[in-house]
C-alpha cells in the first residue's frame, strides 16, 4: 500500500512539473534604460502591462501558445531575418521568465513606410525565385525611402505547400525587411479536427495568428480570419470568438481617434454596402460573414483594413472611419503571368505614415512609382469598340480620370465594369497559366471614352485623392 501511495504521489509530482503553467512572469526592458512601463503582454486570450520596472504577471489561458507583447511607440523588438522576435513559445517547464528586449527605434517612427504584400501563393522553387525579383524592387524602394520601412503581408504565402515555407523564408530574410505576417486560407493545414488544429504549422514556423504593434500614432492589428470548417480543405471567412475578445482586449489600450491599421487576409466584403446572405462555399469565402462584429469594435477609430485574397486590387470605403484596401496578388497569375485577374499590376502595396496620417499608393514591380494605370486604344475591347479605355487599379472614389486630345481635357471618363484586356488575354491562353479554372474577373476600376478625334494625340489624366496626377497613352 505504502509503495502504491508513493508511486500515486510522484505520477502527481511529475504531472504538476510538466503541466501547463496557470501563469507566466517576465520583464520588459530596453538596454541601460531598465523596465518599459506600460507594456501590453499577452497570451493570444489574457492580458496585462507591465510595471514600472517593467516586471508583469499574467494568467495563461490553457490553449495559449505564446506569450507575447504589444510592441510599443519609439522601440523595435529583434528581428531574426525578416522576422520580428516579439513572442515566446510557451513551454511546460520554464527555468527563466518570459523576457522581451526592446531596442529604441533609431529612426523616426512617426514617419514610416509600410510595404504591403498578398497572395505570394509559391508553389514550386520556381515561384521562390520569381519572389525574389519583387523582393528586389522591395528593397531598391526600401533604400530610396530611408525612413522606417517594415513589411505587411496579408498571407497565402505558399499555395497549400508548406515545404516552400523554408525557401521563402531564405529569400525573405536575405531581403533583410521586416515582415509581420498574417495567415492565409493556403497557409493553413486541413484535414485536421477543427478550426483550431488549422494554424499550427503557420504559428511554429511563423508568428502568432493574431497580434499588435505600434508606431507613433498608429496601431497596428494582425488577424486570423480564416476560418476551417472542420472538412476537407472548407473554409470561410469568419472571425471566432477568441479573434474577438482578444481585439475587444487590445483596443482597450488604443485610445479612440488613433489610426488603426487592420492586416488580414480574407476581405470583410467587395461592396460597400452589405448583400443579402447566402448559403453557398463561394459567397462564405470571398467575404468575412460577421464583419459587422469588427464594424462594432472599431467604432471612434480612423480605421483602415489592408486585405488580400482575391488576387486583385479593389478600395472599398465601407462607411466613415472605415476603408479597406484589398491588394493585389504579388504572384499575378500564380506566377504564370505578370498581371493579376483583374490587370492589375504584380506588385505590392505602399503606405506612408506620418504624425498619424496615411497615404497610399500602388507599386507595380519593375515599374516607376509613376505607373498607375494602363490605356488601350479605340476597338481594343469589344464591348467598346469606340471607346478608349483606361484601367486604373488603385482607384477610389476622390480620383479623377478624364481624356486629354491635344492638350486639351475633352471628356470626364465614364466608369464601367468590365474584363481587362491584358487579363483576358492571359487568361484565355490556357498553355500559359496551366490551371483550367483560372479566368479574368469583371473589374469596376475601368473607365472609358470616345475622342472627339480619331487624329487626336490622345492622353489620360487621372489625379488621386492626394493630389498626384499620373498619365498614359492608349496602347
Amino acid at each position: 500500500m505504502r509503495n502504491y501511495i508513493l508511486t500515486i504521489a510522484l505520477l502527481l509530482v511529475t504531472a504538476l512539473c510538466h503541466a501547463h503553467p496557470s501563469v507566466v512572469q517576465g520583464r520588459v526592458f530596453c538596454g541601460i534604460e531598465g523596465g518599459v512601463k506600460g507594456v501590453v503582454v499577452t497570451d493570444g486570450y489574457n492580458f496585462t502591462t507591465t510595471s514600472a520596472d517593467g516586471t508583469y504577471t499574467l494568467p495563461l489561458d490553457r490553449r495559449a501558445k505564446q506569450v507575447y507583447i504589444t510592441t510599443p511607440e519609439g522601440y523595435v523588438t529583434a528581428v531574426k531575418g525578416s522576422s520580428p522576435q516579439f513572442f515566446v513559445a510557451v513551454e511546460e517547464s520554464r527555468a527563466k521568465g518570459y523576457d522581451f528586449e526592446l531596442w529604441r527605434n533609431p529612426k523616426d517612427n512617426g514617419h514610416h513606410t509600410v510595404l504591403v504584400t498578398a497572395d505570394v501563393q509559391m508553389t514550386s522553387l520556381d515561384d521562390v525565385k520569381a519572389y525574389g525579383v519583387v523582393l528586389d524592387d522591395m528593397v531598391q524602394l526600401a533604400k530610396e525611402v530611408k525612413n522606417d520601412v517594415f513589411s505587411l503581408d496579408c498571407g497565402d504565402i505558399v499555395g497549400d505547400s508548406p515545404w516552400l515555407y523554408e525557401p521563402y523564408l531564405k529569400v525573405a530574410d536575405k531581403a533583410g525587411i521586416p515582415t509581420f505576417r498574417a495567415i492565409g486560407n493556403h497557409d493553413m493545414n486541413y484535414y485536421g479536427d477543427c478550426h483550431e488544429s488549422s494554424y499550427v504549422g503557420f504559428e511554429k514556423t511563423f508568428s502568432p495568428i493574431r497580434y499588435s504593434f505600434n508606431k507613433k500614432g498608429v496601431h497596428y492589428v494582425v488577424l486570423n480570419n480564416n476560418f476551417y470548417v472542420g472538412r476537407d480543405y472548407f473554409y470561410i471567412g469568419y472571425y471566432d470568438q477568441a479573434t474577438i475578445d482578444w481585439l475587444r482586449g487590445d483596443l482597450q489600450f488604443v485610445p479612440k481617434g488613433t489610426l488603426l491599421v487592420i492586416v488580414q487576409h480574407i476581405p470583410l466584403r467587395m461592396t460597400a454596402e452589405q448583400k443579402a446572405f447566402e448559403y453557398n462555399y463561394g459567397y462564405l469565402a470571398d467575404q468575412t460573414t460577421n464583419a459587422a462584429a469588427l464594424f462594432r469594435l472599431v467604432e471612434g477609430y480612423n480605421t483602415h483594413v489592408i486585405s488580400g485574397h482575391m488576387h486583385f486590387n479593389l478600395n472599398i470605403e465601407h462607411k466613415e472611419g472605415v476603408f479597406e484596401h484589398n491588394t493585389g496578388s504579388v504572384c499575378g497569375t500564380w506566377w504564370k503571368g505578370d498581371v493579376c485577374l483583374d490587370g492589375t499590376p504584380r506588385g505590392y502595396g505602399v503606405y506612408e505614415i506620418q504624425d498619424g496620417k496615411i497615404s497610399w499608393y500602388y507599386k507595380s514591380s519593375g515599374f516607376p512609382k509613376e505607373h498607375q494605370l494602363r490605356a488601350y486604344k479605340a476597338g481594343s475591347l469589344k464591348e467598346e469598340p469606340e471607346a478608349i479605355v483606361a484601367n486604373v487599379w488603385n482607384w477610389d472614389s476622390e480620383w479623377s480620370v478624364e481624356l486629354w486630345e491635344n492638350g486639351k481635357k475633352t471628356a470626364s471618363m465614364e466608369q464601367f465594369t468590365g474584363h481587362d484586356r491584358a487579363a483576358y488575354e492571359l487568361c484565355s491562353d490556357k498553355k500559359k497559366v496551366v490551371y483550367e479554372w483560372i479566368a479574368p474577373v469583371p473589374t469596376s476600376h475601368l473607365f472609358k471614352a470616345v475622342p472627339k478625334s480619331a487624329d487626336a494625340e490622345v492622353e489620360i489624366r487621372v489625379v488621386d485623392r492626394f493630389g498626384n496626377t499620373y498619365t498614359a497613352r492608349p496602347e
